[in-house]
């Protein structure tokens, strides 16, 4: 986006340029709002994180804005994938109208479809959550071994006579050792399989939205001496 950014305010007229960031940037955001149709979800919703952009930055205006509601931003990516090519018919009009020759016009739509590229390589990832199998593992290990393990030490450090209180402090922290080793992965594994939540170790997305609104405008509103 930031390359797109760059090489639309240097090679296009100011209201052109303009309106293929606003374009790109809308089409970021609203991927991330489409990730609630597949997976774990979303708390990335069109009420809550792509109007209050839109309104911040002035991304798009009523009328497109109508011209998208059609797509359940909600409950689809389709909406991302509109913009998207909204994008590559303003590179195209650019051309036609002979801002930039075909060579330019090629590499802003590699940059465009690499963008697309990238946002279905997320979908496509979150849409693929750990097998079954695994996460059974892990229960299983959790329900059977962790049981199973503590008897085998108990009787490994002796009763009766056949006792030491320094072998059962240490096999009793082994045990507990064992139990917040399997448990633990079984709740990171958990947390982990949606990356786009809104747990402390999720990925940051609103930190993502924000630089890049950041970065696009100083980019847009920088000014040759």
């Amino acid at each position: 986006i930031q390359d797109v950014a760059g090489l639309a305010k240097t090679q296009l007229p100011i209201e052109v340029a303009d309106r293929l960031v606003r374009h790109f940037n809308a089409a970021h955001i609203a991927g991330y709002v489409g990730l609630n149709a597949i997976g774990q979800g979303s708390p990335y919703s069109k009420t809550y994180f792509f109007d209050h952009y839109n309104e911040e930055a002035k991304l798009l205006t009523p009328a497109e804005m109508k011209e998208i509601s059609r797509h359940d931003m909600d409950n689809s990516g389709l909406c991302m994938k509109e913009l998207t090519t909204w994008c590559q018919q303003d590179v195209t009009d650019a051309r036609i109208a002979g801002h930039i020759d075909t060579y330019q016009e090629k590499f802003f739509h590699d940059k465009i479809l690499a963008f697309r590229a990238a946002m279905d390589g997320m979908y496509d990832y979150t849409d693929q959550p750990p097998h079954f199998f695994y996460i059974h593992f892990l229960v299983l290990l959790s329900a059977l071994y962790l049981p199973l393990f503590a008897i085998d030490t108990a009787y490994a450090a002796g009763w009766g006579f056949d006792k030491a209180i320094g072998l059962d402090i240490l096999q009793g922290l082994i045990v507990f050792l064992q139990c917040v080793f399997v448990v633990g992965l079984r709740s990171l594994a958990t947390n982990m399989i949606d990356p786009y939540g809104d747990d402390l170790e999720d990925l940051s997305v609103i930190n993502y939205v924000e630089g890049t609104l950041e970065i696009c405008s100083t980019i847009m509103n920088a000014r040759q001496e």
